[in-house]
């Protein structure tokens, strides 16, 4: 159990501190690309969804039946729905007309930002709260995911990696604008991350070492859910928001199939030794 917990720290900690990349993307550049966002946010859906679908759901059905893996599985959705309904929705309202932002300054007009700089800067913080909770049960996924297989767990951590780095960008972007500080939109991001880590320290030590197979499985098809509803709930509607639908669509099949190649080179190269 020590190895496999060691192990999903490393993998979780991958994927939470992407977050650090998106924090990244918005301290190095003057304009952040809202478009490119949208383009990453849908495919980092996509891999989410064909994990959820292709790999956690089809597994556990395979594996405790149809009936169980589909109560499973939606288990995981009403449980995460019914969190979501108490975390606020991550928002980058505030701050993304940077154009606008610009146009006043060539006009000489005062920045509105500084204006309602406490609101950019409570938005920030009400983000990266919600991002935080949003990682929690990610890191679980994580460690659940390597105790089946190492294979499952590095598909879990690329495609909550590639999700985390807009998650970044929707942190820093409201705490950058509103306080002027790179570092204190790197912090932030990157704090909001490392609750992904924490995660797998908890649930280390919820669930004992003899869990069942079939309980294991069920469990994975109920991370199968969550992430299905994470997906469908805030990942898409950002996707279109930002890159529009056509191209949104387009950049979810590309991340499908990215992680439908990713599963199976990954299952025929893994060394049989190396499953946990």
């Amino acid at each position: 159990m020590d190895s496999q917990v060691m192990v999903a720290l490393a993998l979780s900690l991958v994927g939470g501190l992407s977050t650090s990349l998106g924090a990244l993307l918005v301290i190095l550049t003057k304009a952040p690309n809202l478009k490119m966002l949208g383009l990453l946010q849908g495919f980092a859906a996509g891999l989410m969804l064909s994990i959820s679908f292709m790999d956690l759901a089809h597994n556990s059905i395979n594996s405790i039946g149809f009936l169980k893996g589909n109560l499973w599985f939606f288990g995981g959705v009403i449980f995460f729905a019914v969190i979501a309904s108490f975390i606020p929705e991550p928002t980058l309202a505030p701050t993304v007309d940077v154009k606008s932002k610009k146009k006043n300054d060539n006009k000489g007009g005062k920045d509105p930002l500084k204006k309602h700089r406490r609101q950019v800067l409570f938005s920030g913080i009400i983000t990266a709260i919600g991002i935080s909770l949003h990682n929690f049960p990610e890191g679980m996924a994580v460690f659940l995911g390597s105790m089946k297989g190492l294979r499952v767990g590095l598909n879990l951590a690329l495609a909550i990696a590639l999700h985390n780095i807009p998650e970044g960008v929707a942190v820093a972007l409201p705490v950058y604008f509103a306080t002027q500080s790179k570092w204190q939109a790197f912090k932030l991001a990157t704090l909001s991350g490392l609750a992904e880590p924490l995660g797998v320290v908890i649930v280390a030590y919820l669930f004992p070492s003899s869990l069942s197979p079939e309980i294991l499985d069920g469990l994975l098809g109920s991370v199968g859910g969550v992430m299905a509803f994470l997906t469908l709930h805030e990942m898409l509607p950002l996707a279109f928001d930002y890159a529009g639908q056509k191209q949104a669509v387009k950049a979810v099949f590309l991340g499908m199939a990215f992680m439908s190649a990713s599963l199976y080179f990954l299952e025929i190269s893994l060394p049989k030794e190396m499953a946990l």
